[in-house]
């Protein structure tokens, strides 16, 4: 095939030397127009080619019941792929085209000019062919990560900063190499100069090397995955991750905002990731409220059998009332006064009223921390604590389960004699006056 082409194009330049394309000026346009047909035949080939490739390739990728095909041919791959084709053919026929085609001048310096025109020609066509390579790699690449999230292990190991890393070190590759064929210089002497300019490349490149070391750290230790709800307060980021690349992660807020940020800064900084809570399928109800100081008080056997009455706590106190009787018997202290000996208050029986309460809420999780406690007290009366965890981790159904629980404390609050603490409003101040 090449001495046949070789023909061809001998042919090509005696038609141009019968037209008198000869001499210097003569030679450099015969091998101009020569580097013309070459070019518009590469053309030719290429559209020729992706016609080819995108009509057959459809047709196959359509009848196909695989997903990869489709996730190829969406990236692109046919279509770089199409662009090699030409530029190899281009590339193995210059040789072909020049060698021998133009007959001695005696010119030598036009030689040169020419054979430097030549090689310049083939290595423009090599650095096209290394880039539209790098290209359907980068498609590949972008193809199997397509592929490899659509997979249930995506969640917990992320390959996109590996892919990246692997573009990153591929471009730097074929810029020294192209740098290399034009500036023709050797790789070896490069790259042991390339230590001088380390300290310049760090500076230019910081974000992007410790992007790089965060990535891989990340992926590495599972810190953080695509689709974790993280608290960053140095960036008010408070939402869900959707994508962290070699130099950017990306959060979108509950409030539809996006945040982005360097992605060291998810190693380097305070992460709060909620991860946990989803998996352990428990969410923390920490809520407190501010009990009245002034309607805690020992309860008298009266209000006790009214407190019976409550099937959640009848047994708590008719227990408690034999233990702290036969207690106060013992020891012989005197009844008439309530000061005296071990006594019930309303508070804590209302206290051991929502921990059995909660215990028998089927939303909550009783084999997790639990527990009704009172904090310390304050101007603004003695906070009651729930600590527990909800069934569910879903926000909404979340807020509605902690809402029920304290409607009902709030409606319940009177039947134990307390009252909630809240500042006084207009309204009081009215009553005051009123009464006055």
């Amino acid at each position: 095939m090449g001495e046949h082409l070789r023909q061809f194009f001998k042919m090509i330049s005696d038609w141009m030397h019968s037209w008198g394309l000869t001499g210097p000026t003569g030679q450099i346009l015969h091998v101009a127009i020569l580097m013309v047909l070459l070019i518009g035949l590469g053309l030719l080939i290429d559209r020729l080619t992706r016609w080819i490739l995108t009509t057959i390739i459809h047709r196959i990728v359509i009848k196909s019941t695989t997903r990869f095909d489709d996730i190829l041919l969406e990236k692109g791959v046919f279509k770089r792929l199409s662009r090699l084709v030409p530029a190899l053919i281009v590339y193995y026929m210059i040789p072909h085209v020049f060698q021998g085609v133009f007959p001695s001048t005696g010119d030598t310096v036009l030689n040169q000019i020419i054979i430097q025109w030549v090689e310049l020609f083939q290595d423009f066509t090599s650095t096209f062919m290394v880039v539209v390579g790098i290209l359907v790699v980068f498609s590949l690449l972008d193809a199997g990560n397509q592929l490899y999230n659509q997979s249930d292990i995506s969640g917990r190991v992320p390959i996109k900063g590996y892919i990246q890393l692997v573009k990153v070190i591929m471009v730097i590759i074929a810029l020294v190499w192209i740098l290399s064929l034009f500036f023709n210089f050797e790789l070896k002497g490069f790259f042991t100069g390339l230590g001088a300019f380390m300290a310049v490349l760090m500076l230019v490149f910081k974000d992007t090397l410790l992007g790089l070391v965060a990535s891989i750290q990340l992926s590495v230790n599972r810190m953080i995955r695509i689709g974790d709800w993280v608290t960053i307060p140095s960036r008010n980021a408070d939402g869900v991750i959707q994508d962290i690349t070699v130099n950017v992660a990306k959060v979108e807020n509950f409030d539809k905002t996006i945040i982005t940020f360097p992605t060291y800064a998810l190693v380097s900084e305070p992460v709060q990731n909620w991860r946990g809570m989803k998996e352990a399928q428990g969410r923390r109800i920490k809520r407190s409220i501010n009990i009245d100081m002034a309607t805690v008080h020992f309860c008298p056997d009266e209000q006790l059998d009214q407190f019976e009455g409550i099937d959640l706590i009848r047994d708590y106190i008719q227990t408690k009332r034999r233990e702290f009787a036969e207690l106060n018997k013992e020891t012989g202290v005197n009844n008439d006064n309530l000061v005296n000996g071990i006594r019930l208050t309303n508070l804590g029986i209302f206290r051991m009223y929502l921990e059995y309460y909660l215990i028998n809420e089927p939303r909550i999780h009783t084999d997790m921390t639990f527990m009704v406690r009172q904090l310390q007290p304050t101007e603004k009366g003695i906070p009651l604590e729930v600590y527990a965890f909800s069934k569910t981790t879903v926000w909404q159904t979340y807020e509605q389960i902690q809402s029920d629980i304290f409607d009902h404390i709030l409606a319940v609050l009177p039947q134990f004699g307390l009252k909630v603490f809240q500042n006084p409003t207009g309204f009081d101040f009215r009553q005051i006056a009123s009464k006055a």
